[in-house]
């Protein structure tokens, strides 16, 4: 029954004009089931088989533009009226006040820690950030020019090897999802891994950077803070008593609250996807990874930074925005799929990057990302289409700043939002009504049912375009001169000779 509000049904009454029935849908939080619209069905008409119209009408939105997969108490945004808040928390007031860890407890659990629960969960995190002495081997097997976010990727997925209590393949495939029935020992095994890879995300992350430096790893410190120990894994070398710069680490702590978490994006989808399978959490973060590393994702802020330098000046601002609205150029660092209006991360970051240029110097792009935001406050082909700054835009500019590689930039998002992807997959696993694995449906509109033809009676497919088949692949030099050799195979008989 659809519930009765204000004198008004909550509900959608839809006619199928192929039947000429009607169908009334209840509405809950401005939502219809997608499984309600399925009971919408017809015989088949001019319909293809391949449609399935009998088993009913599906939902078609392509890249998720207007579909709700979860029901969540952890990130609110309003993309219309730029509000982002985190269990209620306007993101504002978190930078502010709030630390990175505290905003985690948050994130995670639901409320802010008591000053007890902050320092108990500040030393369990703290105590987690060694790894396994042979993890760094792994990262010492990449080459010496691998990206720091591919390593970060695999090192995530390696420490899961090095947990084998911690994977239900091995340990039942309700390890995680019992603790929905408030099994404690299933919620402990749940937490505890929770606390590994927060308290290991800083140290993997730093082992990438060293990495590509050619420096030894790094221990962690004891007594710093969170990004006061990362900053330390990243920089220290030799001495003692080594401190980071105090406006530095609390400019990249607000820069982790920031980034910690945004709703149901692209990593944050891919973490639930996964997660429904009930592997690992750290196979999950390592799938989260991969979806961040896309340069539409979280390595944005690289791209807007790779543009403000080729742009170059305030004064190649305008000659290069007339490309992007001839639609020559990509534009970085603007617009977002869900803001419609200011990015409110972008407006605290902003201030966050005057105090540290404060510090570091005035960042020579800064004049530059000035101008192009400018021109997008000013231009109706801006305006019309909600392009205002990102967050993307000016954490690249901070970053620059204070001294990060540009390919590490996706690195230092991808530590703070573990917090995000572990709060979901948290959330995700204590649902009482257990754990359904995302399986997407499809609207099939290929061949239909083909006779099987042998090779010899196959002819190529009149009218066939590049796409459909694979491109020729150019080899190096050593290719030529193994196709130019005599080569036997196994059992000794000859399998190609130029002689």
């Amino acid at each position: 029954m659809a519930i009765i509000k204000g004198g008004a049904r909550q509900s959608l009454t839809v006619t199928d004009n192929r039947t000429g029935k009607s169908y009334e849908l209840p509405i809950t939080h401005n939502s219809i089931l997608a499984t309600d619209i399925k009971k919408i069905k017809s015989a088949q008409g001019n319909d293809r088989p391949e449609d399935e119209t009998t088993q009913g009408l599906r939902v078609y939105d392509p890249a998720y533009m207007n579909t709700a997969v979860i029901q969540s108490r952890i990130t609110y945004i309003n993309g219309q009226e730029g509000i982002l808040r985190y269990r209620g928390y306007p993101i504002e007031q978190l930078v502010k006040k709030s630390n990175f860890l505290e905003s985690a407890y948050l994130l995670i659990y639901g409320e802010l820690p008591t000053k007890p629960q902050f320092d108990g969960w500040q030393d369990e995190v703290m105590h987690h950030t060694y790894v396994h002495s042979d993890i760094e081997g792994i990262f010492k097997s990449f080459r010496y020019d691998s990206h720091p976010m591919s390593m970060l990727t695999s090192a995530f997925a390696t420490l899961g090897a090095f947990a084998p209590e911690a994977n239900p393949a091995l340990q039942g495939q309700k390890l995680y999802s019992n603790a929905a029935s408030g099994d404690l020992e299933a919620l402990r095994v749940l937490d505890k891994q929770i606390l590994r890879i927060i308290g290991k995300a800083p140290t993997l992350a730093a082992a990438s950077y060293r990495m590509r430096q050619g420096r030894p790893f790094n221990r962690p410190a004891h007594g710093l803070s969170y990004t006061g120990n990362f900053l330390y894994l990243l920089d220290y070398l030799s001495g003692k008593e080594y401190t980071p710069h105090p406006v530095l680490e609390r400019a990249l702590d607000a820069l982790f609250i920031i980034h910690a978490d945004h709703e149901v994006n692209c990593s944050t989808a891919t973490v639930l996807q996964v997660g429904s399978s009930l592997v690992d959490p750290y196979s999950v973060v390592a799938a989260g990874c991969s979806a961040l590393y896309g340069p539409s994702h979280g390595g944005a802020s690289e791209s807007a930074i790779r543009m403000l330098m080729e742009i170059g000046s305030p004064d190649n601002v305008p000659g290069f925005m007339a490309k992007v609205e001839k639609r020559e150029r990509v534009l970085v660092g603007f617009g977002h799929r869900v803001y419609k209006n200011v990015d409110p991360r972008s407006t605290a970051i902003r201030e966050l990057a005057e105090e540290v240029f404060k510090v570091t110097g005035r960042n020579q792009l800064l004049d530059t990302a000035l101008a192009l935001a400018k021109y997008a406050r000013e231009s109706e082909f801006m305006r019309s289409r909600n392009l205002y700054p990102n967050v993307d835009f000016y954490s690249g500019l901070i970053y620059q700043a204070m001294g990060f590689p540009l390919d590490f930039y996706p690195v230092l998002f991808a530590v703070p939002r573990c917090v995000g992807w572990l709060a979901h997959w948290r959330q995700q696993m204590l649902v009482p009504t257990g754990v359904k694995i995302w399986r997407p449906r499809q609207l099939y509109v290929g061949e239909g049912e083909r006779e099987y033809v042998d090779a010899a009676n196959r002819q190529q497919k009149a009218n066939s375009t590049v796409f459909e088949g694979p491109v020729k692949v150019s080899h190096g030099g050593d290719s030529k001169r193994n196709q130019l050799a005599s080569v036997k195979d196994e059992r000794g008989q000859l399998l190609k000779s130029r002689l």
